[in-house]
């Protein structure tokens, strides 16, 4: 479970603070597969960034005693100015992995950045950043997996790899994920979180979030 207690996130702007949400407590199941619907910029990105620890709340606390992945289609964690293959250590080494080489080389083949993968990141298109973050991300063993429209990246072959590794992964893992496509949501995911005016509603059936969701 991953636990939010009274979470106020706000962005400061010429006119006042802009609020996300405001003393949110709401737990999130990671019994199973969740995805996280809601309108455009209604906060999914901001609370996956939350989640991840990417991102501090203004007040509250979020918790949980599971291992959980960067945002990686936001490529969160990867630093323009170091290669490929220095970010790969670099997560590689923050999160753990005993065996540096090898994790660097399932990097390196997932993402099928051939030289690529010893340039400078900010040298990469857009594209090609988030196949970098998902190939670190998926090449580590996290409790669970935050997926943000990450299998829209890429050409047509790597979408159905990003697939079958999400698929490979869930049988052990869990995943929340956010995509506006909702046959790769009925895909991966069992139940939903609606975000809407900064409140978090969750609907234990998946087909009745999804017409939730398209009715806002």
């Amino acid at each position: 479970m991953i636990s939010l207690r009274n979470v106020t996130k706000y962005y400061p702007s010429r006119l006042g603070n802009q609020y996300i949400f405001k003393n949110v407590s709401f737990d999130i199941p990671t019994d199973r597969n969740v995805a996280i619907l809601g309108a455009n910029g209604s906060g999914k990105s901001t609370l996956f960034r939350l989640i991840a620890a990417s991102e501090y709340t203004n007040e509250g606390e979020i918790s949980t005693e599971l291992s959980v992945s960067w945002p990686v289609a936001l490529a969160a964690g990867v630093h323009p100015k170091m290669t490929g293959r220095e970010n790969t250590r670099f997560i590689g080494r923050i999160n753990g992995v005993a065996n540096l080489s090898a994790y660097e080389e399932r990097v390196l083949e997932f993402s099928e950045l051939g030289a690529k993968f010893d340039l400078p990141v900010q040298s990469y298109s857009s594209g090609m950043r988030p196949r970098l973050a998902f190939a670190c991300s998926i090449n580590i063993d996290f409790d669970v997996y935050l997926i943000d429209e990450v299998t829209s990246v890429g050409d047509t072959k790597f979408r159905s790899r990003a697939k079958q590794a999400l698929v490979e992964k869930s049988k052990e893992a869990k995943v929340i994920m956010v995509s506006h496509d909702m046959s790769e949501i009925r895909l991966f995911c069992e139940s939903a979180i609606i975000i809407e005016k900064g409140k978090l509603y969750y609907y234990e059936d998946l087909d009745e979030g999804i017409k939730k969701y398209q009715s806002l």
